[in-house]
């Protein structure tokens, strides 16, 4: 069975939100949503190696996330599409709703574990 162009579309979109699962790559989003910056500014705001951050630019390169220029002799790193930023504010609305109802729960486990005559 062939793959037509709406199951590509869906690897396409798998492949794109696979780019963005890992931490750090979300933490490099987040930053570069200020701006552009290099692998030694990135470093350091991260506090990881060097070569974590090349290694997860290449992926966000790769799949186009980010883009990359030269400026003199560094390379500076940004994202490609503005909405990048604005699908990162859903997630974190997102993550918070569920983080809402999650305390919700807590608090009524611990109403029903205070209840008179509970085993």
């Amino acid at each position: 069975m062939a793959a037509g162009p709406t199951h590509e579309l869906q690897r396409f979109k798998a492949e794109f939100f696979k780019a963005l699962a890992h931490p750090l790559r979300i933490r490099i989003l987040e930053i570069l949503r200020s701006g552009d910056h290099s692998v030694q500014e990135l470093q350091a705001a991260l506090h990881v190696d060097q070569s974590a951050v090349s290694q997860q630019l290449a992926v966000l390169r790769g799949k186009h996330v980010v883009a990359a220029r030269k400026e003199g002799t560094t390379v500076r790193y940004t994202i490609r599409d503005g909405a990048v930023g604005e699908l990162l504010d859903v997630a974190r609305r997102i993550f918070n709703n569920h983080l809402v109802g999650t305390r919700t729960m807590l608090r009524e486990l611990q109403r029903e574990a205070r209840r008179p005559g509970r085993r």
